[in-house]
């Protein structure tokens, strides 16, 4: 008669162990998240409510039905984020959402539906609403942007990393709604720069260096205007009293 083999109690236990864990995780992400299982990290500025009220995040969703990705893209764009990251967890149960929120550098006004609207400009050129905005350091702000438009950011970011990099004291930088650019520099005063943004590279160089020049050959006469519209011909006009 052949003995019967028996069961380690330790590997039995181990068993019902697992099955039960794995049963539990199961049915953890099968439950619905509520508002409550919402939680926030890396800013206090925006509420469980904000991130609803930002996206098409459903609370009747069950947790493994919610599309993260979707989600992150959607709040990105509709709360003005640098960075989002959403998280399904089981333990602790619910989202875990981590922001980053943009950095202003410039004050900001663009045109919706024929009502100005004011808000800030980061260093990417990207718009930031005034409830989407950290309070701190707004009062160092000395550069305003008039006219932003989508597809003025790209011109924007390449005008707002030459400030940061060059001597330029920039003060206002305006599109027109048909894209016309000028910028207006303490001490180069009204700058021209047209409507080609495939010259802006050039055209901020030259800016940069007349700045330069001006400064070592010590010009006394006030500026009134400099017209780069054509990078080959830039053209400086005197203020004449």
């Amino acid at each position: 008669m052949k003995n019967k083999k028996k069961i380690n109690p330790k590997n039995f236990f181990f068993l019902i162990l697992l099955l039960f864990s794995t049963s539990f995780l199961s049915l953890k992400t099968f439950k619905r998240v509520s508002i409550q299982d919402i939680k926030i990290v890396g800013t206090d500025l925006f509420t469980e409510k904000d991130v609803i009220k930002g996206s098409s995040l459903n609370l009747s969703t069950r947790l493994i039905f919610i599309k993260t990705k979707y989600i992150e893209q959607e709040l990105k764009q509709n709360l003005s984020l640098e960075n989002i990251s959403v998280t399904r967890q089981i333990l602790p149960f619910g989202l875990k959402i981590l922001i980053k929120t943009r950095v202003p550098i410039a004050y900001g006004e663009k045109l919706l539906d024929g009502e100005k609207i004011s808000g800030f400009i980061d260093e990417d050129g990207f718009f930031i609403n005034k409830k989407h905005v950290e309070q701190f350091n707004l009062e160092n702000l000395t550069i305003q942007v008039y006219g932003w438009q989508e597809n003025f950011r790209k011109t924007l970011s390449e005008i707002m990393t030459l400030q940061k990099n060059s001597n330029l004291e920039l003060l206002e930088i305006k599109f027109s709604p048909n894209g016309f650019l000028i910028l207006e520099e303490k001490d180069l005063k009204t700058v021209l720069l047209g409507f080609n943004p495939k010259l802006i590279s050039s055209q901020l160089q030259i800016i940069s260096q007349l700045k330069d020049q001006l400064k070592k050959k010590n010009f006394q006469e006030t500026i009134d205007s400099i017209d780069i519209i054509d990078p080959k011909e830039p053209k400086i006009k005197v203020f004449k009293p």
